[in-house]
């Protein structure tokens, strides 16, 4: 059997994950001295209830060697194979601790892939493996399409308050105030590289929603693949980019709430689409579903 793991950067609700037969490692948020599972511990919405009302900054915590390690054996004990898919190692230490366990136990049988990516592309590349791995596939041949396939995956999104990557250090105070100030609202993207890219900051939602826009109507969207509305707290920014969607004849699948670990730096009200792009086929992708 394959095993597919993820963390919760990918966005899986338990319930979600378990249905796919995919297992999600959670990764711990602290908040004021206090420890969250990601979907576990609270809900989405209570948990930027809980910034918004504390003022606190969270703090996020990678997943251990050990506890990697843990889940390899006892897939390896069962005679399974490991296919894991991690939050970029950009953003995070996570994937080089998955890298550690799998080398104290010997590669064999486990597939760690740095996923290059965060939130929902991370789930669309696990929903595919899911698929693979129940048509039959091998699971060197379902880690290798994926790794073929994660450079399409993509997300962009507004930020609605600069204050949490100002807080995360991604941006000094002093720019964060001016910024504020003038009601800038950046747009970010994940770069190839798996970190957070700053494509344009921009006076307010409107000019923010036409960056969005500009950069969709510049590529193709594969359509074989789910297209998300993703938000982080509060739908009605999330509801006005579906209208410009709409508008563009980009149909969206669902729409989606991002978790605590990437919420964690993006702050509330934050919104964005998060698809895939078509590139040249490569050997191995082939029709896919939409869910």
């Amino acid at each position: 059997m394959i095993r597919i793991l993820v963390d919760s950067g990918s966005e899986y609700l338990p319930e979600e994950a378990q249905a796919k037969g995919i297992e999600v490692l959670p990764i711990v948020t602290n908040v004021g001295g206090n420890d969250y599972r990601d979907g576990i511990d609270l809900g989405r919405d209570e948990f930027f209830e809980l910034l918004e009302e504390t003022g606190l900054f969270p703090t996020t915590s990678q997943i251990t060697p050990h506890t990697f390690a843990e889940k390899f054996k006892e897939a390896r004990d069962a005679g399974d194979e490991v296919i894991a898919l991690i939050l970029s190692s950009a953003l995070s230490g996570t994937y080089q601790n998955a890298c550690t366990a799998r080398a104290m136990l010997g590669n064999e049988g486990i597939y760690v892939i740095d996923s290059l990516t965060a939130t929902y592309p991370i789930s669309i590349l696990a929903n595919y493996a899911a698929q693979l791995r129940d048509e039959g596939w091998a699971a060197k041949d379902i880690a290798e399409v994926v790794e073929q396939l994660k450079g399409s995956v993509k997300v962009i999104a507004m930020v609605d308050t600069l204050e949490y990557l100002q807080r995360g250090g991604r941006i000094p105070k002093a720019a964060a105030k001016i910024g504020e100030a003038a009601k800038l609202k950046p747009v970010i993207s994940v770069t190839e590289k798996g970190d957070l890219s700053m494509v344009g900051a921009c006076l307010g939602r409107k000019r923010a929603f036409d960056t969005i826009m500009k950069h969709l109507n510049s590529i193709e969207i594969d359509e074989r693949f789910p297209v998300y509305a993703i938000y982080s707290y509060g739908t009605k920014n999330c509801e006005r980019l579906e209208v410009r969607l709409a508008e563009a004849g980009i149909s969206v699948t669902q729409r989606r709430q991002i978790g605590y670990v990437v919420g964690s730096h993006i702050g509330p009200h934050a919104c964005g689409v998060v698809y895939v792009e078509k590139k040249p086929e490569k050997g191995g992708i082939k029709s896919l579903f939409k869910n």
